[in-house]
C-alpha cells in the first residue's frame, strides 16, 4: 500500500443526502464539500459517487461549484480542466464516508507508473450488529466492488474480513498503523485474534510491521479510527493529536499513545519522530439547532444536545501539492490558525489549506473520512 502523500491520480468522494448525517438541510454539508471538491479537481481527478436519485442534482451541483470558482477568481482558463477532472458515477452508497466504503488501492511498480489493484473490505456500519452506527448497511458493504468494476480495475476481495479505510494508515514503506480500540472491537472481526488481524493487514496490504497505538479520539464512534488521532506525514514521521490540559479524557488517550510511539520503530527501523497537533481548544459540541435538523431513520444512531464530537486537526487529507486540513470556527479561530501553522512546518513542499469543516463532523468524521485517494497508475496509457 502507498503512502497517502504520493501521488494520486485522483480522489474518490461520495455525494451527502443522508439527511442523518448531514441534515434536512444540507446547504453546510454541500459548502463544506465544495471547497473540498475544488481543491481536489484543482489538482487531480475527482470520482464523485450518487446513486440514480440524486444524479441529476450531483451533476448540476458541480456544474455551480465549477462555474461560482472560475467567476469568483476570475480563472476562466481552468473551467474545461476542473470540469474534465469531475467523473460523476451512478453508484449507490448508504452515506458518504468514501474512506471507509471505498477500496483500498495497492501498487506494484510495474515501469514508469504503478499498476494498481483494490482491496474489497467487508463493510458493517463500524460494528454491525453489536454496535453499529445504522440498521442497514447492504448498499455501503458494495462500493468498493462496484467502484473497481465501474472502472476496470481488478481487485483482491477480502471478504468476510471487516475493514474501514480509517482504521489503518500507511507510510508507503512496509509500515501501517491501527488502534487497538477499532480493530480488537467486538463488532468487527471478534472470531480473529490480534495476530491473526495482523496476519491479514501484512497479506493485503504487503507490509511488514503494524503499530497498534492504544487508543484514538474521544468519543469517536468508529471505535476511535486510527486516522482521526494519528497520521503519517512522510516515512518515519507522524503528527499525534494532542492535548497540554490534564482534565480533558483525551490527555491520556493521547499520552498512551505518545508514550507506545516512543518506544516503537518502523518497519525500516527507524524511531519514529513525533510531532503534537493540539485539538481544539474549546470542544466541538451539538447545539439544539443542529439537533432539529437531523432526521434519523429507525436503528442509527442519534446524538444529543451538548454531545462532544470526535474533532481533530489529524482528520486532514493529502492532495498532489497540498494539505485539506479542518477548521472548526467560532470560538476555535486560534486553534484552527495554530494547526495550519504547525502543518506548514511539517508539510514542506505543499499548500497547506483551511476547510471549514464543522459541517462534516455533525455528520460524524471529517475531510479524510469523506475522501479516498486512487494512487497514480497505468491505467491511461
Amino acid at each position: 500500500m502507498p503512502s497517502e502523500f504520493s501521488k494520486h491520480d485522483g480522489t474518490i468522494m461520495i455525494y451527502p443526502t443522508r439527511a442523518g448525517s448531514w441534515g434536512k438541510d444540507r446547504s453546510g454539508a454541500l459548502r463544506s464539500f465544495a471547497s473540498v471538491f475544488i481543491e481536489i479537481m484543482k489538482r487531480e481527478n475527482l470520482y464523485l459517487l450518487t446513486d440514480k436519485e440524486h444524479f441529476g442534482e450531483a451533476k448540476d451541483f458541480m456544474d455551480e461549484v465549477i462555474t461560482d470558482f472560475v467567476q469568483r477568481t476570475g480563472q476562466d482558463t481552468l473551467s474545461d480542466v476542473l470540469e474534465n477532472r469531475c467523473l460523476i458515477l451512478p453508484i449507490e452508497s448508504d452515506d458518504s464516508w468514501a474512506r471507509d466504503v471505498g477500496p483500498t488501492f495497492v501498487v506494484k511498480d510495474n515501469g514508469a507508473l504503478p499498476e494498481i489493484r483494490g482491496i474489497n473490505w467487508s463493510f458493517n456500519a463500524w460494528g454491525g450488529e453489536v454496535d453499529g452506527l445504522y440498521a442497514s448497511w447492504d448498499k455501503d458493504d458494495k462500493v468498493a466492488e462496484k467502484f473497481c468494476d465501474m472502472i476496470e480495475v481488478p481487485f483482491f476481495d477480502a471478504a468476510p474480513f471487516v475493514l474501514e479505510g480509517g482504521s489503518i494508515h500507511c507510510d508507503g514503506e512496509g509500515t501501517v498503523m491501527v488502534t487497538e480500540t477499532c480493530l480488537l472491537s467486538q463488532g468487527r472481526n471478534p472470531k480473529l485474534t490480534r495476530e491473526q488481524i495482523e496476519d491479514k493487514l501484512k497479506e493485503y496490504l504487503n507490509v511488514q510491521k503494524v503499530l497498534w497505538l492504544p487508543y484514538g479520539i474521544y468519543n469517536d464512534e468508529t471505535n476511535e479510527h486510527v486516522d482521526n488521532v494519528c497520521a503519517f506525514t512522510k516515512p518515519g514521521e507522524v503528527v499525534l493529536a494532542w492535548t497540554d490540559d490534564e482534565n480533558d479524557p483525551q490527555y491520556a488517550m493521547s499520552k498512551a499513545d505518545l508514550e507506545y510511539l516512543e518506544k516503537e520503530t518502523d518497519a525500516k527501523g527507524r524511531k519514529l519522530v513525533v510531532h503534537k497537533l493540539p485539538i481544539p481548544d474549546h470542544p466541538v459540541l451539538v447545539s439544539k439547532e443542529d439537533l432539529d435538523n437531523y432526521e434519523f431513520e429507525e436503528g442509527e444512531d442519534s446524538r444529543e444536545v451538548g454531545e462532544r464530537l470526535a474533532a481533530s486537526y489529524v482528520n486532514f487529507y493529502f492532495i498532489n501539492g497540498a494539505a485539506l486540513v479542518p477548521q472548526f470556527g467560532g470560538d476555535n479561530a486560534e486553534s484552527d490558525r495554530r494547526a495550519i501553522s504547525i502543518l506548514e512546518g511539517i508539510c514542506e513542499g505543499r499548500e497547506v489549506i483551511g476547510i471549514p469543516a464543522r459541517d462534516i463532523l455533525l455528520g460524524g468524521g471529517n475531510i479524510h473520512c469523506i475522501t479516498q485517494q486512487i494512487p497514480e497508475n497505468n491505467l491511461g496509457e
